[in-house]
């Protein structure tokens, strides 16, 4: 049986796996687009199991309590959005969410207090556009610590950067232009990478919100290259949840 330990370096909340590293851990196991479901927080520095449940089905288990499905999907968008890195510059400068106001300011993906190089720190904000709609942009220089054995920037790490920006564009609040102070998580992450970075390549993510169920809020977003190539596609499904589940005090 294959296993999975996942470094505190790579939290979200304080003592669970930032959730689209850890659907991106899961997804290595399947080839071409997936889709990862998040059942539990992902607790850290743990082994955890990862168990083939068929053709192109894993699951990640703590003991008998299920983590994390994924499985193979055939992923389209019909919509891409895209942004130049100027532009992505700019936006990131009008994040919503202030570093005083974030609320997992320890996140590996988009928490304002990691160290350059330790975190991603993308800090997704609005473009300046013509129309009404609401496109975020981010800049992304992935750091050579992201490198796989192959030289590009692992897998897991393009899943992580297509997390956390679709998450900023859920708790935008179109009135005031700031962060509406919702408490999320993510629940489920589907992505397709076309290609991989290199590191210190200068990339984009943009992401746009695309509906809402209830406590659910559904977001897409892309990764854009040097060259202005699409790399990758995601879409994630975010849950509104009480603070202190966020927190995973509860």
């Amino acid at each position: 049986m294959q296993t999975m330990t996942i470094a505190r370096r790579f939290r979200g909340p304080p003592n669970s796996g930032n959730g689209g590293y850890v659907c991106g851990m899961l997804a290595r196991h399947i080839p071409g687009a997936a889709e990862v479901t998040l059942r539990a927080p992902p607790p850290l520095e743990t082994e955890l199991d990862v168990v083939a449940l068929g053709a192109d089905q894993w699951e990640l288990r703590q003991g008998t309590a299920t983590i994390a499905i994924g499985r193979a999907i055939t992923f389209d968008m019909s919509r891409l959005e895209r942004a130049t890195y100027a532009a992505a510059v700019e936006a990131e400068k009008r994040t919503p969410v202030k570093p005083h106001e974030h609320l997992l300011p320890m996140c590996f993906v988009c928490g304002p207090d990691r160290a350059p190089g330790d975190g991603l720190r993308l800090f997704a904000g609005p473009l300046v556009r013509q129309d009404d709609s609401v496109v975020f942009a981010v800049p992304w220089t992935p750091d050579p610590s992201l490198a796989a054995a192959d030289g590009l920037v692992a897998p897991e790490f393009v899943w992580s950067a297509l997390d956390c920006p679709t998450g900023y564009v859920c708790t935008y609040d179109r009135e005031t232009g700031g962060f509406n102070g919702l408490p999320i998580l993510l629940g489920r992450l589907s992505a397709r990478i076309e290609r991989r970075p290199r590191p210190s390549e200068r990339c984009v993510v943009t992401s746009w919100q695309t509906g809402s169920e209830g406590r659910r809020l559904i977001a897409e977003a892309a990764l854009f290259g040097e060259e202005e190539n699409l790399l990758a596609v995601g879409r994630a499904t975010w849950i509104v949840v009480d603070r202190q589940v966020q927190l995973g005090k509860t």
